[in-house]
């Protein structure tokens, strides 16, 4: 078994429902489960007594018997302050993630639930809608030469992966081979020639997290980077006809693969050396 097979996860949640308790007081409720969803705990909490040492106290009931994990991620802003503080205090690692499959799907039940308690308020409630805030220009020092949408086939990421870019992210869940996917589809992806700046854009890539790359049509069009849980950045705004057509083909492509796509960094096009290399899903 290697060391990844053994890292424990919990998938938490800790945030208000549509619920009161009978004082007309609003109820926060914890959710915690694995990735899959073998383990899952609930708890509710009226909002006078929404701390960190209340959330420890849960996630110590939740541990008797299995354990801490060694990481906790986390997918609401919301909640990310409290559920860190918690953390810290039990000497847990926070992973602030959109790649929180089992508890989102879990969050989309409850709301079916919900309806049925005595507790509900009846208000309109979307649970994984979070606040979004506008897309922000990529700053002037760190883009590079110039850049293009690309494709590769399916079968050649493993070769990529294999080679020594200094900054990498190519989850294992996202690889080709495990989505199912055939060696000669291809995947789209951006590809960005960054010059002598291709390696301080890679680290700050790093940084942000990226998560997704999408084409928005518009007056211009653009290509925006989702990073993080809800940040956005505008990489490329273009009004060419050309370059638009490559983004709708672009995003088409995403469609066959299951949304799967890339971001390549590379000082230059001569494909002896890249900065950074990300697998990216879509929604």
């Amino acid at each position: 078994m290697s060391k990844m097979d053994t890292i424990t996860i919990w998938q938490v949640d800790y945030y208000r429902r549509p619920l009161q308790d009978k004082q007309g007081q609003k109820l926060w409720e914890l959710l915690i489960c694995t990735p899959t969803r073998s383990l899952e705990f609930i708890a509710m909490c009226p909002q006078s007594e929404v701390k960190a040492s209340w959330l420890v106290a849960q996630l110590q009931k939740m541990a008797q018997g299995q354990g801490l994990p060694d990481v906790i991620q986390v997918f609401r802003p919301q909640s990310l302050g409290l559920i860190e503080v918690a953390a810290q205090m039990l000497g847990l690692k926070i992973e602030p993630t959109r790649r929180t499959t089992a508890l989102k799907e879990w969050l989309l039940e409850r709301v079916q639930q919900y309806q049925d308690m005595e507790a509900y308020t009846g208000e309109f409630y979307e649970p994984l809608v979070l606040d979004v805030p506008p897309p922000v220009p990529l700053a002037e020092n760190l883009w590079g030469d110039r850049w293009r949408f690309a494709s590769l086939p399916a079968g050649n990421i493993g070769d990529i992966i294999e080679r020594p870019i200094p900054v990498l992210e190519a989850p294992e869940f996202l690889l080709p081979l495990n989505l199912g996917l055939s060696s000669t589809l291809p995947i789209p992806g951006v590809v960005i020639d960054g010059g002598r700046q291709s390696m301080k854009l890679a680290r700050w890539l790093e940084t942000t997290r990226p998560y997704l790359l999408k084409y928005i049509s518009g007056d211009p069009d653009g290509l925006i980077l989702e990073t993080g849980l809800v940040d956005r950045w505008v990489v490329a705004t273009f009004a060419d006809q050309e370059v638009s057509g490559a983004a709708q083909a672009y995003e088409q492509r995403k469609q066959q693969s299951e949304g799967l796509h890339f971001l390549l960094v590379q000082p230059d096009d001569s494909g002896m050396t890249y900065s950074g290399f990300w697998l990216l899903e879509s929604n």
